[in-house]
Parts: C-alpha cells; sequence; structure tokens
C-alpha cells in the first residue's frame, strides 16, 4: 500500500486528494487518508525583517533584570543528586548566583523587580500594572532617583504610581499594608518620581473605588448606581477637592444604602475605607441636599 502522501487518488471512492496542514482527506467521499500529527511551524513568530517563520524560545519578561534570559541551576531531588553530587551543585549554585550580576545597580534592580512582583501580586493587580512599574523603577534608577532612599519604598512607590497614572483604586494605605517600606518612605520616594520624572498623574475620582466597595460589602448593583449618581453631583458642585475620594466614595455608598433600606453602618465604611466615622457622616449630610 502506497503512503497517504504519496497516493494520488482516494483508496476509497477514487477522488480527489486535499492536503491540509497535517490531514490528506479526500474531497468527495470526506475521509482522512494519512495524518501527521507533528506541527511543524515556528514555537514562536515574529515580524522583524518580514521574518514570520522564525523559531524563537518564550518571549522576554519585563518584570525581570535579564528578562529571563539567564540560566538558572535548580534544586534537584532524588538519589542521583545525593552525597558529593549535590555539594557539588550546591557549591556551583551559589558562584551562580554571584556571577549572575555585574554590578550593585543590576543587583538593586533585581531587588526591585521582585520586590514589585510581590507586592503587585499581594493587591492582586494586574499583569500590566507590574510590567510599567518595573519599567518606572528602571527610569529611576536611570535618573539616579535611589541614592540615598530606601529600595523597598521605590518599589512601593513605583506600584502606587503606576495605579494612579492607569486610574486603579489603590490608597497609599493600603500599598504601604503591603509592602515592606514605611508610609514615609514610600511617601518620599514617590514625591520624587512625580517631581523629576513628571508623571501624568490627576486627582482620583471618587467613583473608581465604588465597584471595590460594593463587592466587598457584598451590596446590589442599584446601591453603586446610585452612590455614582452622588458621587458625580458632588464633583459638579465641587464639593470634592481637599477631600479623601476614598473617603467620599464610602460616605456615597453608605447614604445609597440607606436610601435602598440595607442596613450598612458607619463604621463599617469607615473601616473599609480607612477614614474616620465623622469623614463619612459629614459627607452624607451633605448629600442630603441632592436632588
Amino acid at each position: 500500500m502506497k503512503r497517504a502522501t504519496q497516493m494520488e487518488s482516494c483508496e476509497e471512492c477514487g477522488g480527489r486528494l486535499r492536503t491540509t496542514e497535517n490531514e490528506v482527506v479526500c474531497e468527495d467521499c470526506g475521509l482522512v487518508v494519512g495524518e501527521d500529527s507533528i506541527d511543524r511551524g515556528p514555537e514562536w513568530r515574529t515580524l522583524e525583517n518580514g521574518d514570520s517563520r522564525r523559531r524563537t524560545g518564550a518571549p522576554l519578561e519585563r518584570s525581570r533584570h535579564d528578562r529571563g534570559l539567564s540560566t538558572r541551576i535548580g534544586f534537584g531531588t532524588g538519589a542521583e543528586v545525593t552525597g558529593k553530587r549535590q555539594r557539588q551543585l550546591v557549591r556551583m549554585r551559589r558562584q551562580h548566583n554571584r556571577a549572575r550580576f555585574s554590578s550593585k545597580a543590576e543587583r538593586n534592580k533585581a531587588y526591585g523587580f521582585t520586590e514589585i512582583r510581590r507586592l503587585v501580586s499581594s493587591l492582586s493587580l494586574p499583569t500590566p500594572v507590574r510590567e510599567q512599574s518595573c519599567t518606572l523603577f528602571e527610569s529611576a534608577q536611570h535618573e539616579d532617583l535611589l541614592c540615598g532612599r530606601s529600595l523597598e519604598g521605590f518599589s512601593a512607590a513605583t506600584v502606587y504610581a503606576t495605579c494612579r497614572v492607569q486610574s486603579i483604586a489603590r490608597t497609599m494605605d493600603e500599598v504601604v499594608t503591603q509592602a515592606r517600606a514605611s508610609k514615609s518612605e514610600l511617601k518620599a520616594a514617590y514625591d520624587a518620581l512625580n517631581r523629576e520624572l513628571g508623571l501624568p498623574v490627576g486627582p482620583i475620582s471618587p467613583i473608581e473605588y465604588l465597584p471595590r466597595y460594593t463587592s466587598e460589602l457584598e451590596l446590589q448593583a442599584d446601591i453603586e448606581s446610585r452612590a455614582r449618581e452622588y458621587a458625580t453631583w458632588l464633583g459638579e458642585h465641587g464639593r470634592i477637592g481637599g477631600k479623601n475620594p476614598s473617603g467620599v466614595a464610602a460616605a456615597c455608598l453608605y447614604r445609597a444604602a440607606y436610601d435602598h433600606g440595607v442596613d450598612v453602618t458607619q463604621t463599617e465604611v469607615a473601616e473599609l475605607a480607612n477614614v474616620s466615622r465623622m469623614t463619612i457622616r459629614s459627607t452624607a449630610t451633605e448629600l442630603k441636599q441632592y436632588g
């Protein structure tokens, strides 16, 4: 019997054969005459120099100081890596880790990127935040802004600054809770970033906090919609300036829940927004003028 790729017609009906990516199929009866399950295409496609069939490795990782290209010596298990062999691997791993960094600046960058990845994961932030935070950290290092300042503080500040730039509702207190830096270290680093790099940040709108607060309080969508109307009204009448946007959002949500007869206390929303009950009470009192 001939191989499927060498056959000229179907062995069942004599119809014409058609070759697809990995199959040889009869156009008349649909019989699969031959199959080649091996994918011979490239693992990754690139458009550089017009070459779309180039074989490359995995995509580069922006959140690693070496873009993920350096070699690592893993920790083996089993009988084959015990005794003398295990001691050799430990020695090789130690020497290899020492040779990974060509300068102290590169070592600091690796440490900062690791802290950024940990912080982004702890705050449940998306991957673009991690990538942009690492880019911002590298820009700060290039401008010599890290001199005399905490690496942990700058790592936290880049994450907070990225959230501000991308309009992601995260307060400074929330970042400090997960960071390995104090609030004063984060503020000093953030001020340096904002002053020297000219970040395109503006005031945070209370509306950005409403979806997360609504979810954490397990409230209905109509309550969130009502709170959004309250926040919009406060902004249009210039009553948000100088106030904590997180507290304003919590107060709007509290007032909306009260309008719908849902039992939400001022203490609950104040603890959620990390503000005092007086802040909630004063803003809720202003909302009595709505409508």
